[in-house]
């Protein structure tokens, strides 16, 4: 696989501040450059595009090419306020607002061990923080406050492209035994053994789970915790198109997302809080 398409950000000739506001691809991105890890985010919706450790490989999968505008495919978007599609718009943009909108920056912190970052989405009565922590590990909160006087619904989720070596050389442990739905054949699925992403799925398990991504092809394994959540979602589109991706780019990722309200909306009273988070480290 070639190098990550985020990588022409970071110049090791000349220095500059940790935290670094570019242009690129029509978009405001924050490029960050620690001794313990190297991240951008785009000031639109607070997304995670690339994360690497120091002296790793990339973690997150970004497509190389970005529409004129539109959500941009890759790292860890933010579905809010709905995942998936609107249960009752159908011209309503998949996957919610949140992941056109631009956030605001409201803290920036580093220390020895890594960064800390705080974004800050105001829409309507809803307020949503989005807390990310990077070190060696990366971990993202996002926290949605509903504001209003009636009682609202919600799904959400932290969609994250976890990057790999390739698809057919990967394996997913962790969700044996967890009975599942599978949404592209509508039938119950239930693991015995390690999952093989032989092909597109999209399954969603219930309850929190650390799911090990074992990537046979790079030789590690990641481990994702997708704690404070009702769901653990795993997708790939397999031979399906994904429009501006490459099928070469595409055998580079595998989805496994942190989402609550994937099949019943939750039900938040006002000034009633959500939580998402997603963790994830180095096994191997």
């Amino acid at each position: 696989m070639p190098d990550h398409p985020l990588h022409c950000l970071f110049s090791p000739e000349r220095a500059r501040p940790t935290f670094d506001w570019q242009r690129h691809q029509q978009r405001d991105v924050l490029v960050i450059e620690h001794p313990v890890c190297q991240a951008v985010f785009a000031r639109q919706g607070a997304q995670l595009l690339h994360f690497q450790p120091s002296g790793e490989r990339p973690w997150l999968w970004c497509a190389e090419q970005w529409p004129h505008v539109g959500a941009i495919r890759g790292g860890v978007p933010v579905c809010w306020p709905w995942y998936g599609r609107h249960p009752s718009e159908d011209l309503w943009p998949t996957h919610g607002w949140a992941r056109l909108l631009d956030w605001q920056l409201i803290d920036s912190a580093e220390d020895a061990q890594g960064v800390t970052l705080h974004w800050r989405l105001q829409l309507c009565d809803w307020q949503v923080d989005l807390h990310a922590r990077l070190t060696d590990t990366l971990e993202l909160t996002l926290t949605t406050e509903h504001q209003d006087s009636e009682t609202c619904q919600l799904s959400h989720a932290l969609l994250a492209y976890w990057r790999i070596g390739h698809v057919a050389k990967t394996a997913l442990s962790g969700l044996e035994n967890v009975e599942g739905y599978d949404q592209m054949n509508r039938v119950p699925c239930r693991q015995t053994n390690p999952f093989n992403i032989a092909e597109g799925c999209q399954r969603v398990y219930p309850g929190s789970a650390a799911v090990q991504v074992q990537d046979a092809a790079w030789q590690r394994a990641l481990c994702i915790d997708t704690s404070d959540s009702d769901d653990t979602v795993v997708w790939h589109p397999g031979s399906r198109p994904l429009v501006g991706v490459t099928g070469r780019e595409a055998r580079g990722f595998v989805c496994v997302e942190a989402a609550s309200g994937c099949n019943e909306a939750l039900s938040l009273a006002p000034g009633e809080q959500a939580h998402l988070r997603l963790q994830a480290h180095r096994l191997s």
